[in-house]
């Protein structure tokens, strides 16, 4: 939002300095982004005379002026012009600095002739483009006034960023209004006088919606002004909407997008006898096209709202009006509109078509609706004051909208949610300043928000208000309180410390940590169990990102083909954030996943001279996840490794971890080639994804001193058993057999080969592990050694029927 400095002085009263509005500008929440001062830039530039210009004698093309800045005459530079006698602009030397030649000026001699200034052209001021000659002013400009001043170029130029909830400040008028809140003056020139007209108005308005959608355009104010005289708009206001980058383009137009930002109030003109029998604002005909005034032509559908006359659609309502009715030099009638339009409808349908205006930017942000008559008075007035002509009675269809939204306040809130002390009285006055209606007496009042303030909901919105005004500044800063306890009191929650060590394990295994959009396509949600039209977006920011996302995988497989598509195929990615699987808080849930792709395995192998790389398989991603259990402290006691998983895994290929059948906690495994199909990826391409909130909570502790260091002063032992089990078997099973055959002694169990084929019975295959047995009081002797390994070989036998193999 751009602005000049005379522009707001016609709403403020103020002997502020420059300085003093920006600094205030920023304090009270409208960040100031740049201040264009071209007075400063300009200061060495005066106003001089040419007294005489001399052909160089050693240059062509150069003449050597000599000039009166109005002090005395005075030599002046060289240009590589013809130098007319004449008012010229002059530089004065040495030290001016010339910002279209990034340069400094100093005395010198060119080609012989001491120079000790320069005439300079527009283009070298970085005023105009003009770069033929110098600049030519007329017999009367004053010689030796400063050029800025005289050609209207000392009026600074703020920029300042909006955030998104305060419509309000699209206007000058807003800004103003601001500002006088903050002590920095007085507001002035809020008034609009109502315009009567003459007549009623010959064009009528129709709002054709069907029921339900009436809040498309909720009012339409339409007037005629007959007689007008088209044609450049004064220099004033032309110089106004250049400074804050809006080309003139007619007096019409130019009122319009005066209006705009003057007032934060869009408007649009139509030209009477471009227009055919009255008119309809109805939601676009599927088809319909309209060549707007961007000269591009749009072809609609009915999620847009169109103002129509019996030629077809004539404008889109609210962004952009169509080239066929727009006003030109031949108008002599024409319509004037003022509408409230729906802030939802506008951003889509200025999204879909890529329409980016003034008029957009502050509908689909919230207009103020009370000002929809009084802002087409004001229109009026402009145009019968810059191009004559009558005006007819306004036509209102519809009903501008009533905003009663009255907070029952208590002025202790303010104290309370802030920290600052502002006395009762002092809220009270930054709050009428604003625009609030304050109604009661006591320590509870009723205060209504102005209809321009729609961001304000409840008495949060009114505490901030209050301390944004008054200045953050004022809250005294204090040290947090310092833990009194000799032992340090728990800060983090379990799940913020499971998600902190979890980045961190990961890393450790050589995953690259990624961050992926929370949203994600519907189709994609449906692959991986989501989809919920609970969990769609109300105003998504792309069709492609229309979901909540139900898992953190297709994000991460996503990121996984992008850096294989752009050479880097061995990739491993993880990521820990928050999913989705339902509208409800209980439906959020924090999860950590991980995909590895190509020969990104977590031996960290990956291509290699010998030729031996191996590509990712399942057991990396289960090398994974158990690592990341392990690191989180979860006991392995009571996991389960349930062969298969979810339907976005391969079935023979994948694993489900649970603690009991009621309580899955994730999955792993090879990604499903249909899958893989869907989302275009290639493969191989392995994953898990662990939901944290799901984990047991560890085990309370008897005691808050660290366990010691015990190391066995023993050698451990290993021992290898071959079964021959039945082919539906699970190794696993196996395994969790052996652990517990003696628990004191048995500190590892690893499956280290599985064979099928001659020597075995078809339905029937060979496993085999080794046990490694770690004593801790004594010596194992032979005896005991062959006691355990006949433990071993019982308990898998009876639990899994398996027979030692010979």
């Amino acid at each position: 939002m751009k602005f000049t400095l005379s522009w707001l002085k016609d709403h403020l009263e103020t002997t502020a300095s420059l300085d003093e509005i920006v600094e205030t500008l920023t304090r009270i929440g409208l960040e100031v982004e740049g201040v264009e001062d071209k007075a400063t830039m300009l200061a060495p530039y005066k106003v001089a005379y040419v007294i005489s210009a001399e052909q160089h004698p050693n240059a062509d093309r150069l003449r050597v002026c000599k000039v009166d800045t109005g002090e005395e005459p005075d030599p002046g530079g060289l240009r590589r012009a013809e130098c007319p006698h004449g008012h010229e602009e002059r530089v004065r030397a040495p030290g001016t600095y010339i910002p279209g030649k990034n340069i400094t000026l100093g005395v010198g001699t060119i080609r012989g002739v001491e120079s000790a200034g320069m005439l300079c052209s527009g283009s070298e001021l970085e005023i105009s483009d003009d770069h033929d000659g110098i600049i030519d002013l007329p017999e009367d400009a004053p010689v030796g006034q400063a050029y800025a001043a005289y050609a209207g170029l000392d009026d600074p130029v703020i920029e300042i960023n909006l955030t998104p909830n305060r419509p309000d400040c699209t206007s000058i008028y807003g800004i103003a209004r601001d500002l006088a809140a903050a002590g920095l003056g007085t507001l002035k020139g809020g008034d609009v006088p109502v315009i009567q007209g003459n007549g009623p108005c010959p064009v009528s308005v129709t709002l054709d919606f069907a029921p339900g959608d009436e809040k498309l355009c909720p009012a339409f104010a339409l007037r005629l002004v007959r007689g007008v005289k088209n044609g450049p708009s004064p220099e004033w206001m032309q110089r106004r909407l250049l400074a804050i980058g809006l080309r003139p383009i007619n007096a019409l137009v130019d009122i319009t997008n005066y209006v705009t930002f003057d007032r934060g109030r869009p408007l649009h003109v139509f030209d009477l006898k471009k227009v055919k029998g009255n008119l309809t604002v109805r939601r676009a005909k599927e088809g319909e096209e309209v060549l707007a005034l961007d000269g591009r032509t749009y072809k609609l559908d009915p999620g847009a709202v169109v103002i129509a006359d019996d030629n077809g659609v004539e404008s889109i309502a609210g962004i952009m009006g169509g080239e066929h009715s727009g006003s030109d030099e031949t108008t002599t009638d024409v319509l004037i509109e003022s509408a409230l339009w729906d802030p939802l409808n506008i951003a889509q349908t200025g999204r879909k078509h890529g329409i980016i205006t003034d008029a957009r930017y502050r509908f689909e942000r919230g207009i103020d609706p009370a000002f929809t008559v009084p802002g087409l008075d004001l229109a009026t007035r402009m145009v019968i004051d810059l191009c004559g002509g009558e005006a007819s009675e306004a036509v209102v269809a519809g009903q501008v909208p009533q905003d009663n939204r009255v907070i029952a306040f208590p002025w202790n809130e303010v104290p309370r949610l802030s920290g600052l002390d502002v006395q009762p009285g002092e809220s009270e006055q930054i709050l009428k300043k604003l625009g609030f209606v304050i109604e009661g007496s006591g320590e509870r009042v009723s205060v209504t928000a102005p209809s321009w303030r729609p961001d304000i909901e409840g008495k949060a919105d009114l505490v901030e208000e209050v301390i944004r005004i008054a200045g953050v500044d004022r809250i005294e800063p204090k040290p947090l309180p310092r833990l009194e306890d000799t032992v340090a009191k728990p800060i983090l929650t379990l799940i913020q410390k499971r998600t902190r060590l979890a980045r961190r394990s990961l890393a450790v295994r050589g995953l690259v940590e990624a961050v992926t959009w929370s949203f994600i396509a519907k189709s994609e949600a449906e692959l991986f169990g989501g989809g919920d039209g609970r969990l769609a977006l109300a105003n998504p920011i792309a069709a492609e990102l229309s979901d909540m996302r139900p898992s953190l995988l297709p994000g991460l497989m996503k990121a996984a083909q992008r850096n294989a598509d752009r050479g880097l195929g061995d990739v491993a990615l993880f990521e820990v954030g928050q999913t989705f699987a339902s509208d409800e808080p209980e439906g959020q849930s924090i999860k950590a996943a991980a995909v590895r792709r190509g020969t990104a395995r977590a031996e960290g192998v990956g291509r290699h001279w010998d030729g031996g790389a191996q590509t990712v398989d399942a057991f990396d991603a289960k090398a994974d996840v158990l690592a990341l259990l392990a690191a989180l402290g979860i006991p392995s006691g009571g996991l389960q490794i349930v062969a298969g998983g979810p339907a976005w895994f391969h079935p023979g290929r994948s694993g489900t971890l649970q603690f009991g059948p009621k309580n899955v906690v994730g999955a792993f495994g090879e990604v499903h080639p249909k899958v893989l199909k869907a989302l275009d990826l290639k493969g191989p391409l392995v994953a898990f994804e662990l939901n944290l909130d799901a984990l047991p909570p560890p085990k309370a502790k008897p005691t808050k001193m660290k366990p010691k260091l015990n190391l066995p002063d023993f050698q451990p032992l290993t021992r290898d058993f071959a079964f021959v089990v039945g082919r539906n078997v699970a190794a696993g099973d196996i395994v969790k057999a052996a652990q517990g055959a003696e628990r004191q002694l048995i500190v590892g169990v690893d499956v280290f080969d599985i064979y099928e084929g001659t020597g075995i019975d078809p339905d029937k295959k060979s496993v085999a592990i080794a046990v490694t047995l770690q004593p801790t009081e004594k010596t194992l002797t032979d005896v005991e050694i062959e006691a355990v390994s006949a433990k071993i070989v019982g308990e898998v036998s009876k639990k899994t029927g398996a027979v030692l193999r010979s």
